[in-house]
């Protein structure tokens, strides 16, 4: 118990302050809360974090894929590990090659959505998410488990052959569900009415499953499959873009009824989550879809943890500060149903401090604060095992402190097209990139040791 006593005693270091006394309020919230959640060995499940209906004692796919960036931020990266491994190790050809929903903390899948292989809960977008997971896991943490490990591999490749060819009965590519599935094998994350042949988010996570995995094979040096499944993802996105837009209804649709007709009207998971995972390219149609989720939101709070990293992903800033601020407010219903205390802590990190990372040594930073938010500050963050604190004074300058660690390369990006920045006073000429969501980003990257400070703003100290 020793190694769980290390983790425990670390755990929840992370600290966060800015100009908006109640964001920082509702960090304190979040963290707490979050940590009250979080198991250290005690139970035969190991290391673990409730990612389900509380008093479930269990975590579910879905919730701790999404709850994952806010657990590594608070220095639980080991319990996302331990889960994703049980989910893993428990894919089964009795199962059609699904896992596990939801596990408890005897190490048991949970009694409510499991009753025998062939009566058991399941979403199929769950395997792909967990790909996606393992990425996004893997370039915060640069852990090499999720390059080398044979069993979450074995994962992997089960996925991408056996289970899809299982569930995907017409050929087309796509996991589809029929109504004599029952509920095992749902072909969407929407859990409410009527269940559709396809939703827009199984293909949105199918996308962001392929891309993952082409990413991870190749660092493997496992060229082939990871062009193949490139392509795979590419060749999705373009069926996405053509053949599920509405453009009388100027939004993507959401699922595909057992008629093969779509669901034109705003539909949920079906809608937002293609956004969240990346699906849509198409900058005019990206611009509609995000127009409609401000318009539509959402009304369950396990879906409403998913609009900050939409808004923040794509630099609509603003909407991003809303929904974060509505996230944390006591009077919010369900708040303590355990995602929205991770994903506050990740959409924090990731989003509005803009802090990401290469898996290796390079840490990212791009200031995402709203106008109202003067500054902000989070500190003692666990990232490529090092401890870092990045602050941000509006968008215009950023300082980072390598507090441990061995040295490592800050990438330290700023919105828009800015030809200059200026390193510690010093005017240097900028690159210019596009990020994840699409957006024009200008950059440079500065060598950082252990115990230095760094400082980038986009005006030099004094000037006009």
């Amino acid at each position: 118990m020793t190694h769980e006593r290390d983790i425990k005693s670390k755990a929840g270091a992370v600290s966060f302050q800015s100009s908006d006394k109640d964001l920082n309020e509702g960090f304190t919230w979040a963290k707490g809360q979050a940590l009250e959640y979080a198991h250290f060995g005690e139970d035969p499940v190991g290391l673990w974090y409730e990612a389900a209906l509380p008093a479930r004692e269990a975590f579910c796919i879905r919730d701790v894929m999404h709850h994952s960036t806010g657990a590594a931020v608070l220095g639980l990266r080991l319990h996302s590990k331990n889960m994703i491994m049980r989910f893993a190790e428990n894919i089964a050809e009795s199962r059609d090659w699904c896992t596990y929903w939801e596990i408890n903390k005897d190490n048991m899948p949970a009694p409510v959505d499991y009753a025998s292989d062939e009566d058991f809960w399941y979403n199929l977008p769950a395997n792909f998410d967990i790909i996606d997971a393992s990425w996004r896991q893997y370039l915060w943490t640069g852990d090499p488990y999720y390059l080398k490990d044979s069993k979450l591999w074995e994962f992997f490749n089960l996925t991408l052959n056996e289970y899809t060819s299982t569930w995907d009965k017409d050929g087309d590519g796509i996991l589809e569900y029929y109504p004599e599935y029952g509920r095992r094998g749902l072909a969407t994350f929407n859990e409410a009415g009527q269940q559709p042949l396809i939703g827009g988010d199984m293909i949105a996570v199918q996308i962001a499953g392929y891309r993952a995995f082409a990413h991870l094979a190749g660092l493997r040096g496992e060229t082939e499959p990871a062009q193949v499944y490139a392509a795979k993802a590419q060749e999705l996105e373009l069926h996405y873009d053509k053949d599920w837009w509405n453009e009388e209804k100027g939004r993507f649709c959401g699922a595909k009824l057992q008629d093969h007709s779509f669901i034109t009207a705003y539909h949920a998971e079906g809608t937002f989550l293609p956004l969240y995972y990346g699906a849509v390219r198409d900058q005019e149609k990206l611009h509609k879809a995000l127009e409609d989720v401000k318009i539509n939101r959402v009304a369950n709070v396990e879906g409403k943890t998913y609009l900050p990293d939409i808004f923040y992903r794509y630099g609509h800033n603003e909407e991003a500060f809303v929904e974060l601020k509505e996230l944390v407010d006591p009077s919010l219903d369900r708040r303590d149903y355990p995602e929205v205390s991770y994903c506050v802590i990740g959409s924090m990190a990731a989003g509005l401090m803009g802090i990401a990372a290469n898996g290796v040594s390079e840490i990212n930073t791009l200031p995402r604060l709203a106008h109202s938010l003067e500054w902000a500050e989070m500190g003692d963050i666990p990232i490529l095992d090092r401890t870092i604190t990045v602050k941000h004074k509006g968008n215009t300058e950023s300082v980072v402190t390598l507090q441990s660690g061995s040295p490592m390369v800050w990438k330290a990006a700023f919105p828009g097209n800015v030809g200059t920045l200026y390193y510690n006073g010093t005017a240097v000429a900028t690159k210019q990139e596009l990020s994840e969501g699409g957006e024009p980003v200008s950059y440079i990257t500065i060598e950082v040791a252990a115990g230095e400070t760094h400082q980038v703003s986009t005006e030099l100290e004094g000037s006009n």
